[in-house]
């Protein structure tokens, strides 16, 4: 195993009274407070995320546009500058190598946002694949990367920028400066559904500008959150995490991501994904609410009202902000209508729950 790194404010968050705990080769801050005080803070105000474990890659030169058409599901000829793409790279048996954010910077020029624990896979798959002569930078050491939610998020970062954040739709970014430090990406896509931005920092600036956003966000209360509530604001908005709703062993189109799946261009897995489209799937990511008391947890075994086991839980909590138990799992595409009677075996009871549309608020 490869030594567990540090975030570059590991420090600072060991000061601000974070639990840190090891997540995806990095010593992450999980928690300041508590998991649910911290949830509630993004929901009805605002909460700061160092997330500066996740990769980022530059994609550049006359090849670029050409590998990411091949090495991504999603059409990236659509991206304009300025512009962002949700999107995955499939892995050349049907499944997923890792989703990511697709970001245009400039005609052939590309910014790429990986998940951390994949940040080697995606770079040795991409690189496999780059037989258009693209130029690869890996970037990923070089930037902080922090993420403001909340309702109250524009108003703190405004106070920092003379970028008019208002002006950034969701999915689109802008390059201006923030808290005096110039060229920075300001980007609004969200993992929390709360609103918000990310920015991306030069390690060396990143301490100055975490003290003002901190400093900006005083009068709205702002807190550090830590991933604990990163779950959960995720899992209520059916966002995927991969290593957990997805991975190697599951296909966008199962995963419910045919969205970003386009058949308009050729890509790696193309003939699979569209006959899977086609013919259909025996397995479907779903949403699922608790009807019984119960707390659904990964790995958890879903069965129909005989105790058959149909599907696994893939992500479930108690939903802060509803007050429930509620879950993402794989089922038979049988069981997968809305409104559909299942039950989680949890400690050897079937306790019942109903298939919901996602998102779940």
């Amino acid at each position: 195993m490869s030594e567990i790194k540090h975030i570059p404010l590991h420090e600072t968050h060991i000061a601000l009274g974070g639990k840190i705990v090891p997540f995806a080769g990095f010593n992450m801050p999980v928690r300041y407070s508590s998991d649910m005080d911290e949830h509630h803070a993004v929901r009805q105000s605002v909460g700061v995320f160092d997330v500066s474990h996740m990769g980022e890659f530059i994609i550049s030169g006359p090849g670029s546009l050409d590998l990411l058409q091949w090495v991504t599901s999603n059409d990236v000829s659509k991206l304009t500058n300025g512009k962002i793409q949700y999107s995955c790279l499939p892995n050349g048996k049907g499944g997923i190598v890792d989703d990511l954010l697709v970001y245009k910077l400039d005609d052939n020029k590309y910014f790429l946002v990986v998940n951390a624990s994949n940040i080697e896979k995606d770079w040795q798959w991409i690189s496999k694949n780059n037989t258009f002569g693209a130029q690869m930078q890996n970037i990923s050491d070089e930037l902080c990367l922090f993420a403001i939610q909340g309702p109250n998020a524009t108003k703190v970062l405004q106070k920092l920028t003379t970028t008019n954040l208002s002006n950034i739709a969701y999915y689109n970014f802008d390059i201006g400066t923030l808290a005096t430090i110039p060229n920075i990406i300001l980007s609004n896509t969200g993992y929390t559904g709360a609103g918000g931005f990310e920015v991306y920092i030069p390690n060396k600036y990143a301490k100055m500008v975490w003290d003002a956003i901190l400093e900006a966000g005083k009068e709205f209360d702002i807190k550090p959150i830590g991933l604990g509530a990163r779950d959960t604001l995720r899992l209520e908005k059916g966002f995927c995490l991969y290593g957990n709703d997805i991975d190697d062993t599951t296909s966008p189109i199962e995963a419910g991501l045919s969205w970003i799946t386009k058949f308009s261009k050729k890509f790696i897995d193309y003939e699979v994904l569209e006959l899977q489209k086609k013919v259909g799937v025996s397995q479907k990511l779903v949403g699922f609410k608790m009807i019984e008391r119960g707390i659904p947890r990964g790995h958890y075994p879903i069965c129909d009202i005989n105790g058959l086991e149909i599907g696994h839980v893939t992500s479930g909590t108690q939903s802060p902000t509803l007050g429930y138990g509620i879950g993402m799992g794989y089922v038979n595409v049988d069981f997968a209508a809305v409104e559909t009677a299942i039950f989680i075996k949890i400690r050897e009871k079937l306790v019942e729950a109903q298939i919901v549309k996602l998102p779940f608020l």
